[in-house]
């Protein structure tokens, strides 16, 4: 029993760290703290990536980069969500990390091996019927219409139905809700209720946000193919041994 559980233990535990995580952040509430956090996700990222192939490896920490970026914007300038120090708490970079690495590595399951998009299908629907919600039921609980959320499903059903990396994107919508809930009752960030410029109203979280994913993977493929074709990925060869050259 316990052997069937075995390969899915670090998608399990990514899980449950995510919403201690944001809890001790809402505990605390200082910025000290929030940096330490921040400082264990960075490590609990690169043990993560250790294993992986280095294309993966590549791709995991240009997320980092890339994610932070839509963060700057997001947050900062945007302003369609803040954080409750005004800032980018310090882990949130690496946790981008954590949720794509979650999803680039869910395809590997034994439960996606097996039924493939069908699960992916699966998990779409669950993000349809939390959309569909967002629209009909949770307005008359949370007092917000998320048509935000709603918005973005689209995106995000186009990935799981006609892209080869559907499995990603399926994971990814179940990592984002886990640390979406968690940070949004522990009062680490709140979505605005309209957001500015385009004044669409947003539920807190918005449903089916896990669609921003869409652009920030097709970004980060991108970025790293671009920084391939200008050699920064390239292995310098090994240095030849001084006793085999001068024996040459």
């Amino acid at each position: 029993m316990i052997a069937r559980f075995k390969p899915y233990w670090l998608h399990g535990y990514l899980l449950a760290y995510t919403p201690v995580l944001l809890f001790l952040d809402g505990r605390f509430r200082a910025f000290l703290p929030q940096c330490a956090l921040g400082v264990l996700t960075l490590i609990v990222l690169w043990c993560c990536t250790r294993y992986l192939l280095p294309g993966q490896r590549r791709q995991v920490w240009v997320c980092v980069v890339v994610a932070t970026g839509f963060e700057v914007f997001g947050s900062l300038i945007w302003g369609v969500y803040r954080y409750r120090l005004g800032n980018v708490p310090l882990y949130v970079p690496p946790g981008h990390g954590l949720v794509y690495f979650f999803g680039l590595t869910a395809g590997a399951l034994p439960i996606f091996r097996q039924h493939g998009r069908r699960l992916a299908i699966a998990i779409l629907c669950l993000c349809a019927a939390y959309a569909l919600a967002g629209l009909t039921v949770l307005p008359l609980f949370t007092h917000r219409l998320d048509i935000q959320g709603a918005v973005c499903f689209p995106l995000l059903a186009w990935c799981v139905l006609f892209s080869p990396r559907y499995a990603l994107f399926a994971a990814i919508f179940v990592a984002t809700l886990d640390l979406e809930i968690a940070g949004t009752l522990a009062g680490d960030w709140t979505w605005q209720a309209v957001a500015p410029w385009d004044h669409v109203p947003s539920g807190n979280p918005p449903s089916a946000i896990a669609g921003g994913y869409c652009a920030i993977d097709g970004t980060v493929l991108m970025v790293a193919a671009a920084l391939d074709r200008l050699g920064w990925f390239r292995r310098r060869p090994a240095p030849v041994p001084e006793d085999a050259a001068q024996a040459a």
